[in-house]
């Protein structure tokens, strides 16, 4: 067992936790970190992607009640079915874009010039976003009409990106397009269940190849770290928004996202792809 590696994977378990749900994209971390750590060969990089599953079955336990009261209502409970169906209808734009360009996308995007960019440019629309007026048609997610979801699951694409953000992409579109802070918030949430289900086990299907059994343990660790923290992480954001913007988000996209194109261009750290 090697215990360095095994650090490495608590290490960027912690980050994809912390980063998955706020909205600074927790892939562009992850790709940093990982840079930082020289943990960026291709079966890391499944490890990245495979242990979002932990921060996604966070959500899952957080949100047991609701998810629980919606599986048992399906077919027989008109607001269930709505739910499950503006999943379906906002899953679909990013699963076919992912499907079609996934492999483009590592082999060009995964990189921290890609990262460092994007998060400047989110950061950029968030607080273009905030200073808009907010027009709220729907304050529950239980409300959404599937056209409110189709936009969604459309801004949902943009995450494809990475340094993008899939939290930030679903949550500010969904605040452009007529929701509330918190059913935005919460849509988000749930919208990750398929789409991260889908993402981790396609990947590591794909990729089955070049696993080894003694990757169990590291994937392991990552899981574990991932869950937990994504559940403090969780916790805290709902906290937040009751009173806050994302703001301060877009400050720290952009101030990270510039630290991290001037460290690479001073030649101060030896970022890969720059």
């Amino acid at each position: 067992m090697d215990l360095t590696l095994l650090l490495k994977a608590l290490v960027l378990g912690i980050v994809e936790g912390l980063t998955e749900f706020l909205p600074i994209s927790s892939t562009g971390h992850l790709i940093l970190v990982g840079d930082l750590l020289n943990f960026n060969e291709d079966r890391e990089k499944v490890f990245m992607i495979a242990i979002q599953l932990g921060a996604i079955l966070a959500i899952c336990w957080e949100y047991r009640r609701k998810i629980a009261d919606v599986a048992t209502g399906i077919g027989s409970n008109e607001s269930a079915n709505r739910f499950v169906t503006n999943l379906m209808i906002a899953f679909m734009p990013a699963a076919i874009l992912g499907l079609m360009f996934i492999d483009v996308i590592k082999q060009y995007l995964f990189n921290p010039l890609s990262v460092a960019t994007a998060l400047v440019v989110g950061g950029i629309v968030i607080l273009w976003a905030e200073r808009r007026d907010h027009v709220i048609e729907v304050e529950q997610v239980d409300s959404m009409g599937w056209k409110h979801a189709l936009k969604v699951g459309c801004a949902q694409c943009l995450a494809l990106i990475p340094g993008t953000s899939r939290s930030g992409a679903t949550i500010i579109g969904g605040l452009l397009f007529g929701l509330s802070r918190k059913a935005a918030t919460e849509f988000s949430f749930f919208l990750a269940i398929p789409i991260m289900f889908a993402a981790t086990f396609y990947d590591v299907y794909k990729n089955r190849g070049i696993l080894e059994f003694d990757d169990l343990s590291m994937f392991v660790v990552g899981f574990v770290a991932a869950f937990f923290s994504a559940l403090v992480a969780v916790r805290a954001l709902i906290r937040f928004i009751s009173n806050h913007d994302f703001t301060v988000f877009a400050y720290y996209r952009i101030v990270f996202g510039c630290i991290i194109l001037l460290t690479a261009y001073t030649d101060v750290v030896g970022w890969s792809e720059f």
